[in-house]
Order: structure tokens, then sequence, then C-alpha cells
């Protein structure tokens, strides 16, 4: 666990011949890296910026990648660069720029993510000092994994937990997250040990997390809400067949926060949300869900999103935007969204905790 004592405890920084690992070493030996630990988190991505070219950069590397969209390059390819590519820039480009921390000119999901990563690292620097080091990278965009994995290395780290930031499995976020890291490694001269973290939807405390989030937007709110709509990102139903457990790990998810609520069932309503293409997607559609409780009646609802471990466009965008605005448009008086989990004391002690026990063994 998180208190536990480093196999090695001598200072970071260079080791030179005669002393420490390099003891019997000769003196031309070249000097080395204290040994480390990494963790390495790992989120979607960004956009460096929100204007045409950078939101088509962006674009381009997260839509062809084959675990987001699966279709024929031949097909795909010349769809992607000659019609998506040449209007969609703008469009997402008007979507980020409504949520855009222009005081530090950088999206909401990075500045969330540095304060997550400082907080994590602050936790295990208390526990550990400086024997393990605590970063983060992005599978699109920057800082980009194959830069954070030469990092580590340069710094000595000689084992590596890699830690992709999705409470749930799915092909096309922890899958292609851990795909990137591996294809890392393999420039690396010396490989460290790795190790990657598993999904961890069902965790006691990010359970707890997830609780403690909607028990204190509900203390804040007159009246409580009619129904609470969890909000998962989306995927084909095509890729469910196919045999990923995504859909499987929403549903429990939703059903062990409303035992922890000690609410009764049908209390929390699973949905799925940022459907794209001409395909079949899980259902129901979050959009259209919100929608029908309004035309029932349903004058009241929240909104939460615990497939996300932080703000970004989909949830400050499209779930307080496009699905906020078509709940009211059917008739809804009051929505509330529950901000994701962010740098949340409760969710830092999560992640943390996951972090701890994916260490056992490289800390005693």
């Amino acid at each position: 666990m998180l208190d536990a004592k480093l196999r090695t405890e001598a200072p970071a920084g260079l080791v030179t011949p005669g002393n420490g690992r390099l003891a019997h070493a000769p003196a031309s030996h070249p000097p080395v890296r204290q040994a480390k630990i990494g963790v390495l988190l790992a989120n979607l991505g960004t956009p460096d910026n929100y204007d045409y070219w950078s939101m088509r950069r962006y674009l381009n590397e997260f839509l062809s990648d084959k675990r987001v969209v699966d279709y024929s390059a031949w097909i795909w390819q010349p769809l992607l660069q000659l019609v998506i590519l040449s209007k969609r820039p703008f469009s997402s480009g008007a979507n980020y720029k409504l949520i855009w921390n222009h005081d530090k000119n950088e999206s909401p999901l990075l500045t969330i993510t540095k304060d997550q990563t400082r907080k994590i690292a602050e936790t295990i620097k208390s526990a550990h000092g400086d024997g393990v080091m605590v970063d983060f990278c992005m599978r699109y965009g920057n800082p980009s994994t194959e830069s954070k994995v030469r990092a580590m290395v340069e710094a000595g780290c000689e084992k590596i937990l890699f830690f992709p930031l999705y409470p749930h499995y799915a092909g096309a976020t922890s899958g292609t997250a851990n795909d990137q890291f591996f294809r890392a490694l393999m420039k690396e001269k010396r490989q460290p040990a790795v190790r990657t973290v598993a999904e961890y939807f069902d965790h006691p405390l990010y359970i707890e997390a997830l609780a403690q989030s909607v028990q204190t937007a509900y203390a804040a709110l007159p009246e409580k809400p009619d129904v609470l709509v969890a909000s998962y990102h989306g995927m084909p139903q095509r890729y469910l067949m196919e045999g990923d457990p995504y859909h499987c790990q929403c549903q429990k998810t939703s059903r062990l926060l409303r035992e922890r609520l000690g609410w009764e069932k049908g209390a929390i309503d699973t949905t799925f949300q940022s459907v794209f293409g001409p395909e079949e997607w899980l259902k129901p559609y979050t959009v259209e869900h919100v929608a029908e409780l309004a035309k029932q009646g349903k004058k009241r609802i929240a909104v939460i999103a615990p497939a996300f471990s932080a703000d970004c466009i989909e949830t400050l965008e499209e779930i307080n935007g496009e699905i906020r605005e078509a709940f009211e448009h059917a008739g809804g008086e009051s929505f509330t969204y529950i901000p994701c989990l962010n740098d949340d004391d409760a969710h830092i002690a999560a992640l943390s905790a996951v972090i701890g026990e994916n260490l056992s063994g490289w800390l005693r």
C-alpha cells in the first residue's frame, strides 16, 4: 500500500562509478540515474488550441485510431480527410472555445489532469519521498505518451505503472491508451519493467466518491430531482457483441452507486451519449432519454457522468449544453449537472489506493 517502503531508498539523482549501484564499475562507466518507480497517468487528450489547424491535427489523430473507428482505411480515410476534417474542426473548435480555460490557455481536461497529477504526486511523495515519480500523458495531443515514457526512462525509472484514467474498460479508451504505451516502449533501448492498471469501476472507494458527489449536489438543491441519470460515453452496439465489457461495467456501476445511496431500483437511469456515425450505438441515448423524461412529467432531473474521470468537452458542452437543452425544450424545468470527480479529495484517495494496490511487490 501507499505507506510501504521502497526497495531502493537512495536519494534521487545521478550515480557515478565508485558509489551506490556502480560500486564495482570501472571509472570509464558512464553515470546512471538512481533507480526509480514511475507512475504514468493517461487521459484521452486535448487539442493545443481551438483554432482550425489545432483542431484538425487533434481530430485527425483521434479519428484515425483503429480502436476508435475500425472501418477499412480505404473507405474511412478519404471520407475523414476530404469531408469530415474539412468541416468538423470549425464546429468542434467553437464548442471548445465555449469551455476553454482562457486564463491558462488550455482545455479544462488538461487543467484538471494537471491538478489530479499534482495531488496524487503529493500523496505518494509523503509516503515514499522522491523514489516514485508521478506524471501524466495524453493518448492524443500533448503531452504525448512517447514523450513522457522517454522522460521517465531518462529520469531513472526502471519500473513504470501505466494508469489509464478510465474507470471502465473499453477498447477505444483503455485499450488504445495501452497500445500507445507499448508502442512508446518499443523505442526504448533499455525497456523498464511495466504494469498496466485494469479498470476500477467497482472499487469501493470509487463508488464512495461517486456517492459523495451525488449527496453533496443534492444537499445544495431546494428539491430532490425526480430521477438521477447516469450518462456514460457511448459506443457502437456491435462492440458489445464482439466482446467489449464496457456496457456491462457501466450497468454495474449504476447498480453499485444506487445500492450505496440506499435507493430503490429504478432511481437511477443508465444512458449513453456522444453517438457518432451511421451505426446503432448503445441505448438509450441520453439526449433522447432526458427529453422523454420531461414529456413523462419528470420536471427535475440530475445527470452524472461516471465514465469520465475529469470534466471535458463531452460533459461541459454536451451534457451541460446539448443534453440540458433537450430536456428543457421538452418541458423540463430543473436540470442539474453533477460535475465529474476531478481532483476532489475522495477521488484522489480512490486513485491513490488503486495505484498503491498495483504497486504491490514493487514497494515493501
